[in-house]
């Protein structure tokens, strides 16, 4: 941006101001009938009286100054003029417009020539135009002079395209900082070398700017007592090692994340676990669960601070369009914090590792808050500051160039804490997770609405588990599960998304086909321990 016209300007010093009249003139003298005025010299221009004439170097021998012509007296006036006409007021919008800003008057130099006197100017009367302004110096303000009892017109502020004003607020507040200690120093320098009191115009702050405080609902505050419960997880092993996202369970140790961050240490490997002050600690398996990509790991050394646990939040009461704050890791970038909102609910996903090996199906929560790569086992949080979600996993375009991961598009899933939190506890107390089951192979090959049961035994295992739920239920190999409690069932996943979603015992509805007829039934929830 170009900084021609910004700061002060010099001027180079101008001619010697007129003569006096003489002595002996006739006054002039206004009637009450008020004719018109005489001509009026133009008063001092209030911005250049702002920048004092240049000191001339001073002689040998100052002349002496010739004695002052006797002025007769003036008739009595109807009204008396100021002596001097009011100096323009110094206000946030006058000190700094554009390149140009108006600073304290100075004091007078003792050697520089006197001003000419002004004649006497009768209120009411007309007031002509101000002449040309000299060469050299800007124009005159072409509304009501100053003292004429007429408010200034401000100047209005040029349109500007948005790029342009952005540096124009950069560099105004650059050269605003310059002016103000300036006006300062003029004032300072006033005020100690006269006597009497004066009312200094300069304005501090009488607040620290780094004590703001944030509304209770803000993200900033969320996030600020949020930090320090959230940790990076580094776990390597002999062949991988990766960076994931926790956050403290209790006040035991325990530290609630994804069963994929923990997994490549799960042979020999080493779990390090860092918070946002800094501090690490060696961390160690409690369980893990595969199918629904849940794991407890828990600190073995006692940390220096007290372990504060997240405050955690009912993801079944969850709507659409609710906002939501993300943190964690991404690409190893610990405290991290993004937000969005709710963009759907009971997203029936299917993720998995790199390799595929590892599947887990989740009923989740889909946001647009960004999530990436070192996210995951991070906690999802509501307006409130609670925890309703578990971030898991994000839908991407594809590979990054070069092979690495591709980050956020807006699609990013979280496993509802709600099923979190009964997984994490059962891995608390036994350390093996507890799947409800209807006892079913299903056929991923059938590309139809629904979700297909086998028509036949895969590997000699029979497609419909024999006295188990859904053979108790009616159901036969071949049937094609079109509902489950409710829920429309498009696809495979969905089916066991939805299932486990729910506890073994639970009583569902079922709508399914057969041969082309729809019919309906009841099942209760079966249950498995472990990952097969």
């Amino acid at each position: 941006m170009s900084t021609e016209h910004e700061g002060d300007r010099q001027e180079s010093a101008g001619p010697a101001p007129a003569a006096s009249p003489a002595a002996d003139a006739e006054p002039t003298v206004v009637q009450p009938a008020a004719p018109p005025a005489p001509t009026v010299e133009p008063p001092a221009d209030p911005t250049l009286a702002d920048f004092p004439p240049p000191v001339p170097a001073a002689p040998a021998t100052p002349p002496a100054a010739p004695p002052p012509a006797p002025v007769p007296s003036a008739p009595e006036q109807p009204y008396a003029a100021p002596e001097q006409p009011y100096a323009a007021p110094v206000t946030a919008d006058t000190a700094v417009h554009g390149a140009y800003a108006t600073t304290a008057m100075p004091q007078q130099h003792p050697d520089a020539p006197s001003a000419p006197p002004q004649p006497t100017v009768v209120y009411g009367a007309p007031v002509p135009p101000p002449p040309a302004a000299p060469p050299g110096q800007p124009p005159y303000h072409n509304g009501p002079l100053w003292g004429a009892g007429v408010p200034v017109d401000q100047p209005k502020p040029r349109k500007k395209r948005r790029g342009g004003f952005i540096a124009l607020l950069a560099a105004t507040a650059v050269i605003a900082g310059a002016i103000g200690g300036a006006i300062g120093s003029a004032i300072e320098d006033q005020d100690s070398g006269s006597s009497g009191s004066s009312t200094s115009t300069v304005i501090t702050p009488t607040t620290d700017p780094n004590a703001q405080s944030r509304p209770a609902g803000s993200i900033a505050a969320i996030a600020a007592r949020a930090l320090p419960s959230v940790v990076t997880i580094e776990a390597s092993g002999s062949s991988e090692s990766g960076t994931g996202t926790g956050f403290v369970y209790d006040t035991e140790g325990h530290i609630l994340t994804n069963n994929h961050v923990v997994a490549p240490s799960v042979n020999g490997g080493k779990l390090t676990v860092k918070f946002s002050d800094g501090s690490s600690y060696p961390a160690s398996i409690v369980g893990r669960a595969q199918g629904y990509d849940v794991a407890v790991i828990k600190l073995t050394q006692t940390p220096r601070e007290k372990l504060t646990p997240l405050p955690l939040g009912d993801s079944d009461k969850v709507a659409v369009g609710d906002a939501t704050i993300a943190i964690g890791a991404p690409f190893g970038l610990s405290g991290t914090v993004t937000s969005g909102i709710i963009s759907a609910k009971n997203r029936p996903v299917a993720s998995g590792d790199e390799t595929g090996a590892q599947t887990s199906y989740m009923n989740a929560l889909q946001t647009d808050a960004s999530i990436n790569p070192g996210n995951s086992g991070g906690p999802l949080m509501n307006a409130s500051g609670q925890v309703i979600g578990i971030d898991s996993a994000i839908q991407s375009t594809g590979s990054n160039v070069g092979g690495g991961q591709s980050g956020s598009i807006g699609l990013g899933f979280a496993i509802p804490i709600n099923q979190a939190k009964r997984v994490a506890e059962q891995l608390i107390r036994t350390g093996t997770p507890i799947y409800p089951i209807i006892g079913i192979l299903r056929d991923d090959s059938y590309t139809g609405d629904g979700a297909k049961i086998a028509s036949g035994p895969v590997q000699g295992t029979p497609a419909v588990t024999p006295g188990g739920p859904a053979d108790q239920a009616g159901l036969k190999p071949g049937d094609i599960i079109t509902k489950f409690d409710g829920v429309i069932i498009d696809s495979g996943p969905t089916l066991v998304s939805e299932i486990w979603s729910h506890q073994p015992g639970d009583k569902v509805a079922v709508t399914y086909t057969r041969n082309g007829q729809t019919h309906e039934t009841t099942l209760t929830l079966g249950s498995r321990k472990g990952d097969q």
